[in-house]
């Protein structure tokens, strides 16, 4: 057989997609790994997709997106980003944020650019900086405040850095990047002629009195961000497959190429239906804030009570847990936060991730949870949670 390209070797399958299948796996597990809600998105979503269902359109769309639904997205993100956009040549529609984020990195990346990535990060940036030539640089968040070194990403420039990668509310640790510290990177990344690549979202998802705050929408910054977003966590449909990418127009030029290539166009009929969901009022954000604000504070005091140490995310539905008390335990000794996660799926019916598929940095003794699920789901979960409670008594008596 011939030999496969390099770069498949420097890289391993979605960790987080692998405990998905793990816990299919085991009948009546709880998945709280892979970040999807169990409740149905709005009904104004529900009721379009039926009528397009009949209605159409069934055939492509522009490939860079139907035009009314760039429209739409245009109007929408205007309000934050404080700029209008042109849909015709700011914006292209993705298969999801991740295909936005990968084709935001083939169109900025030459092989052997340098990009700095964040670290603890979402999983697929650093494939993304590998599958599209790049080297990612990481720099540290640093717990608990997950506070960062502005030299290092000075330094970073300065050796060449094409690009930073900035994921605002942050997966998986929920850090809420303040306007002080994206205008000191945002600042940096002008000095040095550099992108800054942005995640956004969880942007609909923040907790008070943190505020998510665009890097777009900073004065200057426009000119030097790639806006990567998705209408999958603030309209509750990850199936739907719905992303895009905004900046500025020379860049949009390049990037219409490249997702052309990669996916030709995102799914017609979904665009259509999900215009009904970027023309909803803003009472529709604020009411999506306070359901998950209710959510995290409910599920964190769950956690409380069971004795499970944990961060306070600032944004998205995630939280870190700490579990250095059971890897402490003989019963547990040598055990690495994977295998933990897998004895959890087994022996508790829950399903996390490991948390040293999110950290460049040697850490073993985080797993991350989500929970964007009903109440229903989240008290069965805590049900079950509560005997890592009653186990860690047991075996610390013993």
């Amino acid at each position: 057989m011939p030999k496969l390209s390099d770069r498949v070797g420097t890289f391993t399958d979605s960790v987080i997609r692998r405990m998905t299948r793990i816990s299919d796996s085991c009948p009546g597990s709880i998945n709280l790994s892979q970040g999807f809600p169990d409740f149905d998105p709005p009904k104004p979503l529900l009721d379009a997709l039926s009528e397009v269902a009949y209605k159409g359109p069934h055939q492509y769309s522009v490939t860079f997106g139907a035009e009314n639904f760039r429209e739409a997205l245009a109007k929408k993100v205007e309000r934050t980003m404080n700029r209008q956009i042109d849909p015709e040549k700011e914006i292209v529609v993705t298969c999801g944020g991740t295909e936005a984020m990968m084709c935001a990195m083939m169109t900025i990346c030459n092989p052997g650019d340098k990009v700095m990535v964040f670290s603890p990060f979402y999983e697929n940036y650093g494939a993304d900086a590998i599958l599209s030539g790049a080297e990612p640089v990481y720099i540290p968040l640093v717990p608990p405040t997950y506070s960062f070194d502005l030299s290092l990403i000075e330094k970073g420039f300065k050796e060449g850095a094409k690009a930073i990668i900035v994921c605002n509310p942050s997966n998986p640790c929920g850090k809420v990047f303040t306007r002080e510290e994206l205008e000191s990177i945002g600042k940096l990344a002008v000095e040095y002629d550099a992108f800054v690549v942005t995640d956004e979202v969880y942007e609909h998802i923040v907790y008070k009195p943190h505020v998510h705050v665009q890097m777009a929408s900073l004065p200057g910054m426009f000119e030097h961000t790639i806006t990567c977003n998705s209408l999958s966590k603030t309209y509750s449909i990850t199936g739907w497959r719905l992303g895009y990418l905004i900046g500025p127009e020379d860049v949009i030029e390049g990037a219409k190429k490249v997702h052309d290539f990669l996916t030709v166009g995102a799914a017609a009929p979904l665009q259509e239906a999900a215009v009904a969901g970027l023309t909803l009022p803003e009472s529709y954000y604020e009411e999506l804030g306070k359901t998950y604000t209710e959510k995290r504070d409910y599920f964190l005091s769950g956690l409380d009570r069971i004795g499970l140490k944990h961060n306070t995310p600032e944004g998205s539905y995630f939280v870190l847990v700490d579990i250095q008390d059971f890897l402490d335990l003989p019963r547990f000794s040598g055990w690495s936060d994977l295998e933990f996660c897998e004895w959890m799926v087994e022996n508790i019916g829950v399903a996390a991730v490991p948390g040293s598929s999110f950290f460049r940095e040697e850490v073993n003794n985080l797993i991350r949870l989500h929970f964007a699920r009903s109440k229903e789901t989240l008290d069965e979960a805590l049900s079950r949670l509560e005997k890592l409670g009653s186990l860690l008594k047991k075996l610390n008596r013993g």
